[in-house]
């Protein structure tokens, strides 16, 4: 009894220090953006400035930074989801004697370190004359991302009762009817777990977002809160902190409603794969 009760002390001192370890720096960055003397932190009082700030300062373009991280993870997302689904549904449907192996040596790819493809990518950008454009993110963000997304998704299809696919092609629909009318919708909720995952992993980026962006009309959030030191003769702590706050807002918010909707998908990843 002596030994369970040990062994749980230490389990929830463990799992203490790790909460400690990761709302440690959140705390800190958020006490810092309320303080009006962020070097004092809050012996100064709080305020709203350093937020308000943020948001008029016309040179800052914070609203602008954000506005783009929404849109190319959003659409980043929904051109991976849309190319990955019908690859995942060609996978399951083909039955192949090594789907499991096609499927592995996908998700190997992700794994590939983005700055070993950085350069190569800023040339093709180039030569297209992509660079500083939205395009310029959204392409590799989605190819990027497509690897986990159709390993989810196969999962997620193998689900499927064939049975439900067969009856669609006897009622007289085509293959791709069947897929949009029929396979999509009743796989609707493992391919939004997927779009969030996606989405989450295209709002932090921060290499690619580094290299291929030079200005507000393409920058996102992350690469503008770090380039924000930059910009003025001494570091603006309130301001800075008040950046990151409100940038790491919408994933925060994204993790914590769809986190049940996050785990299953992952774990229906790693169960079925």
């Amino acid at each position: 009894m002596t030994g369970g009760r040990g062994k749980g002390a230490a389990l929830f001192a463990a799992a203490c220090l790790m909460t400690l370890y990761s709302l440690g720096p959140v705390a800190v960055m958020v006490a810092v953006s309320l303080a009006r003397d962020p070097l004092s932190t809050l012996s100064g009082g709080l305020t709203l400035a350093h937020y308000a700030d943020l948001v008029r300062g016309p040179s800052l373009h914070f609203l602008d930074y954000l506005k783009n991280s929404f849109l190319v993870s959003a659409l980043s997302s929904t051109l991976s989801i849309a190319v990955t689904s019908a690859a995942a549904f060609a996978v399951v449907q083909l039955r192949l004697p090594v789907r499991r192996q096609f499927v592995m040596a996908v998700l190997a790819l992700s794994m590939i370190p983005q700055v070993s493809a950085v350069g190569y990518l800023f040339k093709l950008m180039a030569r297209f004359g992509l660079i500083n454009t939205r395009t310029a993110l959204i392409l590799p963000y989605s190819a990027w991302s497509a690897p986990l997304i159709l390993w989810l998704l196969v999962s997620y299809f193998s689900r499927i009762p064939p049975d439900l696919y067969r009856a669609a092609l006897v009622d007289g629909s085509s293959r791709w009817q069947s897929f949009t009318r029929v396979i999509f919708p009743a796989a609707a909720p493992g391919i939004f777990s997927a779009w969030l995952l996606s989405f989450i992993f295209s709002f932090n980026e921060f290499l690619f977002a580094l290299v291929l962006t030079s200005d507000y009309r393409a920058r996102t959030v992350p690469v503008g809160v770090a380039l924000f030191q930059g910009l003025h003769g001494e570091i603006p702590w309130g301001i800075l902190m008040a950046s990151a706050a409100l940038g790491s807002l919408p994933v925060i918010a994204t993790a914590v409603i769809f986190q049940k909707r996050i785990v299953s998908g992952l774990m229906e990843g790693i169960v079925r794969g």
